[in-house]
């Protein structure tokens, strides 16, 4: 029997995930919703057509659920929003919903930082005529297997379990149209990152997305290619390819069945190294021009297009040092080195999947 409480007549969830974390939230909100009475629809924003978005409804709830990637919602999320259709209608409010690194430190449980995932996507809803009613964090367990080993079946039920009380009493409040700005306490942290959540964006996740390999324990079965959220994963010559449009959602890592895909821990660190030693000379040569500008302007100018080249230099090291790397792991001899100096090769390095922790037994 439906909540006489309930505010709306409608729950509209729209998520991306990619080991499960922000579906499982948005599935257990769908469930607390239809349990209300609510007419409810839950959308894979991978899976749909961004062209031809479904049409809300007067007098209905929108919900967006999303992973936090380099402190912002992933750019699948964000082109979604951008894409989204101007509110048109009574009484459609909209809640955001970040899930982030959550760890447990003994009985402690630690939370991850936002960034501008909230506060970015809210700024364009609210450009679209949205009103938000709800700004929330949850504190998953970190699937970032790249950064760090996935973490023990135990500790994900016990970061799950919480998360799981938390979203009833999230779903509780907003569905009777309650206003919760949780995702505001943590703010000043927030804003204090925000350069780092842009310069991910605009840099950081294009290397990261070209870290990933695949090792000559690879089968070519294909399952990779095929769940990829974003398609960016291509077979090339036997070899498995990322392209810069790779959301580093861990999917692929984490469900590969040979543990074939990789981070090139080892080659990454050496072609970063090489990068930020020509970076740090920059720095250098900049502070010590600026002295020489009072003395002599043609000098200064002509550093200033040194740099210029030299910047342009380090992008065209990246570009070619990942092509490298892609187009010598055909050789069984790189690929091995390649492999064996990653470190989630390593079986205490353990892969990450929600569904699967949950269905071990303790």
């Amino acid at each position: 029997m439906a909540d006489i409480s309930i505010a709306y007549k409608n729950l509209t969830i729209f998520f991306f995930s990619g080991t499960g974390n922000a579906k499982r939230i948005a599935e257990q909100i769908i469930e607390d919703a239809r349990n209300s009475g609510l007419a409810t629809e839950l959308y894979d924003i991978s899976q749909i057509n961004k062209d031809s978005l479904p049409e809300i409804k007067d007098n209905t709830l929108v919900g967006f659920c999303s992973p936090t990637h380099g402190f912002n919602m992933p750019p699948i999320m964000l082109d979604f929003l951008a894409k989204f259709k101007k509110c048109k209608t009574l009484n459609t409010h909209v809640f955001l919903l970040n899930t982030r690194a959550g760890m447990k430190l003994y009985k402690l449980f630690t939370p991850g930082l936002s960034g501008v995932a909230l506060y970015f996507p809210a700024l364009l809803l609210r450009f679209k005529g949205y009103k938000i009613k709800g700004y929330q964090p949850m504190d998953m367990p970190s699937n970032w297997i790249s950064v760090h080993p996935g973490i023990k079946t135990s500790v994900v039920k016990s970061i799950d379990e919480r998360c799981r009380r938390i979203t009833k009493k999230f779903s509780e409040k907003i569905l009777k149209g309650k206003y919760i700005l949780k995702g505001w306490l943590s703010f000043p942290f927030d804003l204090a990152i925000a350069p780092i959540a842009l310069l991910y964006y605009f840099i950081g996740r294009f290397g990261i997305a070209k870290t990933f390999i695949a090792t000559d324990a690879c089968n070519n079965c294909g399952l990779c290619i095929k769940q990829c959220p974003v398609k960016a994963i291509s077979e090339i010559r036997g070899i498995n390819f990322w392209a810069f449009t790779c959301e580093s959602c861990m999917k692929c890592m984490n469900t590969c069945p040979k543990r074939a895909i990789e981070t090139a821990h080892g080659y990454t660190f050496l072609l970063w190294w090489l990068i930020l030693s020509v970076l740090t000379n920059l720095i250098v040569n900049y502070i010590l021009g600026i002295e020489a500008v009072k003395e002599n302007i043609n000098a200064f100018i002509e550093a200033r297009l040194y740099d210029v080249i030299m910047i342009g230099l380090t992008f065209l090291i990246l570009f070619l040092g990942y092509r490298i790397l892609h187009f010598m792991l055909r050789f069984k001899w790189f690929n091995k080195i390649i492999a064996y100096t990653s470190l989630t090769r390593y079986k205490f390095w353990r892969r990450y999947r929600l569904e699967d922790h949950l269905k071990q037994r303790k």
